[in-house]
């Protein structure tokens, strides 16, 4: 009876033309996953843009000579402070350029695919040069929140995709707790939703739902529900200015009869109607959105969604907001200070439960959220 012995498989560093030294370079893929994600932070902190240049090709049977090729290229193509290796294991090779200057951004990418290219082509031979599919993707990415997918660019947030897959029987509970939740709340306040449907509607012209654009996971856009607290047709030059002055720290205190330290709101805002302002003061304005909880925009907890025009305010951490879980209707922002707190402190606060998520989590803080809507919130 003969045995078969079973072949290793092939490794990344078993690069025949390209040395030993060299070849420690090269990243397994999450290990290369990682470095993406670090240099988002380091960008964030400090401005500077890198490039994450991807190149495709459709042999997946482990390295094989074109992988040779690519990896000898662009081994003598990079910098000591650049980052090569696998963003998709046997597939897509990666380069993250780093530090780059501040200017052009087509004149840099330019410069780099034109080396890329030339050596590529010293390597390779033009057959297998013609297999190999190049993309280039800048950060801090350009958001466009008109895009019906991701106004973000998925390429560069591989981690963000590999934690969901990991994460898929939790989240699966999250979105089941919301469903189940919404879905119940929505039927047990049926008589009051009639009444303050009725409250709107005879306190001033025009629908009783508010309907307006927010920015949901992943830059997302969405049809966000609430109760119209405000009269129809108005301005919002004022909010938009406010608004501009808060993300960037420059926005003063409001007095508050609720609070004698103020509060950072839109004082005596002449948009909202009477009876708007007591269903802000009461949170019911807020009921309507069980509707986008049950239509998977929304979840029951975690960060407010934004305006448009106050994700174009936004530092780049900031959009980090964003990334990790779906927008929700209460959140630590809303139990732990609210509009009490400055805007940088409720950004950090939304990424510390993105980070520290877990279905008990979301339990104490809609627990804690009926006393801090009674306390009159702003």
């Amino acid at each position: 009876m003969s045995t078969q012995r079973a072949e290793k498989a092939p490794s990344v560093y078993e690069l025949p033309s390209i040395s030993a030294a060299a070849a420690e370079r090269i990243l397994h893929e999450a290990e290369f996953t990682k470095m993406i994600s670090i240099e988002r932070k380091r960008t964030e902190r400090s401005e500077v843009p890198f490039l994450l240049m991807l190149l495709e090709t459709s042999a997946d049977s482990g390295v094989t000579s074109i992988h040779n090729g690519i990896f000898s290229a662009l081994l003598s193509a990079i910098r000591d402070t650049d980052v090569i290796g696998w963003y998709c294991d046997r597939t897509t090779v990666g380069v993250i350029f780093t530090g780059l200057k501040k200017c052009d951004r087509a004149l840099i990418l330019d410069s780099i695919l034109v080396r890329v290219r030339a050596l590529l082509r010293k390597k390779l031979t033009p057959e297998l040069c013609s297999q190999i599919t190049v993309s280039c993707h800048f950060f801090p990415d350009d958001w466009n929140p008109q895009s019906n997918d991701r106004a973000c660019n998925p390429a560069l947030y591989p981690d963000l995709h590999h934690a969901e897959k990991t994460k898929r029987s939790v989240l699966f509970l999250k979105r089941a707790i919301d469903v189940v939740g919404s879905a119940l709340l929505l039927v047990f306040c049926a008589p009051l939703f009639a009444v303050v449907a009725l409250a709107v509607k005879l306190s001033s012209p025009g629908p009783v739902f508010f309907r307006q654009e927010r920015v949901g996971q992943y830059g997302r856009p969405f049809t966000f529900l609430k109760f119209r607290s405000m009269y129809v047709n108005n301005d919002d030059s004022t909010h938009r200015e406010y608004v501009g002055k808060l993300i960037a720290g420059r926005a003063e205190r409001m007095p508050s009869s609720g609070d004698t330290a103020g509060v950072f709101k839109l004082a005596c805002d002449r948009r909202i109607t009477p009876a708007g302002r007591f269903l802000r003061g009461t949170s019911l304005d807020e009921l309507p959105q069980f509707l986008n909880v049950l239509m998977g925009d929304m979840s029951l907890v975690g960060p407010r969604p934004p305006i448009p025009y106050e994700l174009e305010a936004y530092e780049i951490w900031h959009r980090r907001r964003l990334l990790q879980v779906k927008p929700g209707i209460t959140g630590l922002w809303q139990v732990m200070g609210r509009s009490r707190v400055a805007f940088d402190e409720m950004v950090r606060l939304d990424l510390h439960y993105a980070s520290t998520w877990s279905p008990w989590l979301d339990f104490k803080i809609m627990m804690r959220t009926p006393a801090a809507v009674i306390k009159g919130a702003y």
